[in-house]
């Protein structure tokens, strides 16, 4: 068995029991109110970094006004209560006009 082929399953076992790991310990531990609040947090900032990065950057540069203007549309929309498909569709529409415009 050469190395890449251990690491795969090396991957897959750790993977495995991490995932396990939820439904074997769920009612056994008990995680105090504070941390589960600052977990609910992290997750909030984390997706909205996510976001901010694939919203505003291009390989490793600024991705032009276009693409944030989409992204602040169809948060705009989402925020209103549209369906998701014109959510999607406001975004890509808004981003689309702005570039065929001439805005990068």
């Amino acid at each position: 068995m050469n190395a890449t082929v251990a690491m795969i399953l090396a991957l897959a076992v750790g993977t495995y029991a991490f995932r396990l790991v939820g439904p074997v310990l769920h009612g056994r531990v008990e995680l105090p109110e504070r941390l589960r609040e600052l977990l609910a947090a992290g997750a909030v900032v984390l997706l909205v970094a996510l976001l901010a990065a694939g919203a505003l950057t291009e390989d490793a540069g600024f991705a032009g006004w276009a693409r944030p203007a989409g992204v602040l549309a169809g948060g705009v929309l989402a925020w209103r209560g549209a369906p998701f498909v014109v959510v999607v569709l406001g975004a890509a529409g808004v981003t689309g006009v702005l570039r065929w415009v001439g805005v990068a």
